[in-house]
């Protein structure tokens, strides 16, 4: 049987079994508390309380969440997609991208190396290797540089 979010106490205890598992931003966060069947006050409340108290940070969400994704492979421009898609303010996207300390160029030649390792012979290749290292989320010029050598 589902458990029923209609105290701040309940509210409050999905938010930080939430947030055990990861970290949330706040959108993402209130989301998924209202998919359970909270109301926008209880969840609103739970929030701001959680984030005055420093278990609620975007700016943490942003570091991990950017860091995560870095490490699986993928692009600035993907990662910046991604968390626009959960709601956080491009402001704040673009000074945790910023902040991050990625080389991005490192990123893009060490993905290609363990995907392909060879420059494309042909404009068939080229564009395939440069397909795919796009949709990693890495921008036409990076990727123009690298297959160039």
């Amino acid at each position: 049987m589902p458990v029923v979010l209609d105290t701040p106490v309940a509210v409050r205890r999905a938010a930080m079994d939430l947030l055990a598992q990861r970290e949330h931003g706040r959108v993402e966060l209130a989301r998924k508390l209202r998919r359970r069947g909270a109301t926008p006050e209880l969840i609103d409340s739970a929030l701001d309380r959680l984030a005055e108290e420093g278990l609620l940070d975007e700016s943490r969400y942003l570091e991990s969440f950017i860091a995560a994704r870095a490490r699986a492979g993928y692009g600035p421009l993907r990662i910046r997609e991604e968390l626009a898609q959960r709601g956080l303010p491009r402001e704040a996207i673009e000074l945790a991208l910023g902040e991050c300390g990625v080389d991005w160029a490192e990123q893009l030649n060490e993905l290609w190396q363990r995907r392909f390792g060879v420059r494309p012979q042909d404009p068939k290749e080229r564009a395939r290797q440069g397909r795919f290292l796009a949709y990693r989320g890495f921008s036409m010029e990076q990727i123009s540089r690298l297959l160039r050598g």
